[in-house]
């Protein structure tokens, strides 16, 4: 069995950065980064193009590739491997697609995270994204 392959987006404006609540499992209710798989034939940075708009309805641009999250046990459903862009957007912010919610949050106040998203954000925090 392979790995999966999946992008997911950060988006921060004003000190605070967009999450969506998830409407399914794994981690079901819980907030994290808007993202998702890749489909077949599609490039990482189509991928996530899509997944924002799908989840947050938001168009995003992406402003740099910021890195890839490998550790096996990221995610309870198998090794799937992130791809993470750093992005940027005008546009406001509503669930859709997959998610119950989705809205900013101050980085000094962030809920509970999902896979290793907390992780995620602590990366990009420490090179002062």
């Amino acid at each position: 069995m392979k790995p999966g392959v999946a992008v997911d987006g950060v988006l921060i404006k004003n000190k605070k950065i967009l999450l969506i609540k998830r409407r399914n499992e794994p981690f079901k209710n819980k907030w994290a980064l808007p993202g998702g798989f890749v489909e077949y034939g599609e490039r990482v940075e189509e991928a996530i193009v899509r997944e924002f708009k799908e989840e947050t309805g938001i168009n995003v641009r992406i402003k740099k590739f910021f890195g890839v999250f490998s550790d096996p046990d990221r995610d309870p459903r198998g090794h799937v491997i992130s791809i993470v862009f750093l992005l940027e957007s005008d546009d406001e912010p509503r669930a859709g697609d997959d998610a119950i919610d989705a809205r900013f949050f101050d980085l000094d106040n962030l809920p509970e995270l999902a896979f290793d998203h907390k992780k995620i954000i602590e990366e990009v925090m420490k090179y002062g994204m």
